[in-house]
């Protein structure tokens, strides 16, 4: 959940909202609030636990549990295509000479090498590197102000609402932009580092998705104040560069480049050792073939097996397209979203069965609330997304179905949080719930 993340898919939901970026991120916020409080009540309940495959998991059981977990595997496998992609596409945008093809396996080369050897970024690289992407808001923000000034004319309320407003092309919108807040579920994961965790996690997811949503909708309304007319943004998927271009001129353009580039390097990094180090605990723990995924090098100490494998799947950003492989993943979080939401109701109201007003409210209205909106934006996705996304579901039922011995044996226990700890050479083990 990266400060830039909004300039992601600008282009490309001004596209299909024709203009109304704001206004999905508003919808997309409003969604992202609900599930927040889901996950936020169900750490309270299971402090030791944190991410939606543990919280269907302890809900509906344990092949509900490894479905939710394998649709956000899309996502994992997912995220550093999509920065490659990115990478590549803003690097042709300024130098057009150099294809983008040409970046993209330059960026997943060089990525690939320092996942392989093990070189991981510092924390304080981590946090200048968020500082760096933050002062680029404050500094775009005010520019535009600047910008809005000398062009009195333009509309305030235009980024919002305009005369053929389209609530389906809204959904369309805000269906991808989801994925600007993919990572905000990452706090709970924290609990057993944190001090008193049912008190502090979950403040500190309302807080996550409270200042990211905050700073998407005010970028994405200044954005829009600058180039109000959707139409004349000539490439969607490099929209930023036209529109920091059009506040600040070639010096704004020029930091903006470089806090992206970092910021996109920086995720590719991250996302793709979070998922290999999930690949690595699923190979040792028997859940996929351990010849592959479940050996580290002697030399570096690090899954090379699994480090390959999500290096080739990124090789689709030569040829990918970024709205598609964007609401792709947004069919994933968003199915998990609902599942989290889901399991509040299941949890509370059916298992242990609470009454009352105020559990009737935390524990009924506003997760349903929160299914309803997440659903409802799962359904706006493009049949693409469903077509891949599907597919994708159904070889997991099909994959289950073989580890379970047709569904006779217990569901393994799968590690879907690896991706936060380091890499350990255990002795593997496949672990069946007690």
């Amino acid at each position: 959940m990266d400060p830039l993340a909004v300039f992601d898919t600008y282009g490309v939901v001004s596209q299909t909202t024709h203009g109304h970026v704001p206004t999905a991120y508003i919808v997309t916020f409003t969604a992202m609030l609900f599930t927040a409080g889901s996950y936020a009540v169900l750490v309270r309940a299971y402090p030791s636990a944190g991410s939606a495959y543990t919280f269907a998991r302890r809900a509906f059981g344990g092949q509900v549990g490894f479905l939710t977990g394998w649709s956000l595997m899309l996502d994992y496998l997912l995220l550093p295509l999509i920065n490659y992609l990115l990478i590549g596409i803003y690097l042709n945008a300024l130098f057009p000479a150099v294809p983008a093809a040409v970046f993209c396996l330059v960026a997943v080369a060089l990525v690939t090498v320092v996942n392989v050897v093990g070189v991981v970024i510092m924390n304080r690289l981590n946090y200048a590197l968020v500082g760096m992407q933050l002062l680029f808001i404050v500094v775009f923000s005010v520019v535009a102000l600047v910008y809005l000034r000398n062009n009195p004319g333009v509309s305030l309320l235009q980024p919002l609402y305009t005369s053929g407003f389209g609530g389906g092309d809204i959904l369309g919108g805000a269906a991808i932009v989801a994925l600007s807040f993919l990572g905000f579920d990452a706090v709970s994961t924290m609990s057993e580092e944190a001090r008193n965790p049912r008190r502090t996690v979950p403040v500190a997811i309302i807080l996550t998705v409270v200042l990211g949503g905050v700073i998407f909708l005010v970028v994405s309304y200044c954005a829009t104040l600058v180039v109000p007319d959707y139409r004349t943004i000539t490439d969607p998927d490099s929209a930023a560069l036209q529109v920091v271009f059009a506040a600040g001129g070639h010096t704004l353009q020029n930091f903006f480049i470089v806090a992206y580039m970092c910021a996109c390097s920086a995720a590719a990094l991250s996302s793709q050792v979070s998922v290999t180090r999930i690949l690595y605990a699923m190979g040792r723990d028997g859940v996929l073939p351990r010849v592959v995924f479940g050996r580290i090098s002697r030399r570096f100490q690090t899954p090379i097996g699994a480090a390959l494998v999500v290096s080739a799947i990124s090789l689709f950003a030569l040829i990918a397209d970024l709205e598609t492989m964007a609401s792709i993943v947004s069919f994933g979080a968003l199915a998990a979203f609902t599942l989290v939401n889901l399991s509040v109701i299941k949890h509370f109201l059916i298992d242990l069965g609470r009454r009352g007003w105020r559990s009737w409210l935390v524990y009924a209205a506003m997760p349903a609330i929160g299914v309803a909106l997440t659903g409802w934006l799962w359904t706006s996705l493009s049949m693409d997304a469903f077509a891949i996304g599907f597919s994708w579901m159904a070889v997991g039922v099909i994959y289950l179905a073989a580890l379970t011995r047709g569904f006779r044996q217990p569901t393994p226990e799968v590690d879907f949080d690896a991706g936060e700890t380091p890499i350990e050479n255990t002795t593997p083990s496949v672990r069946t719930p007690r």
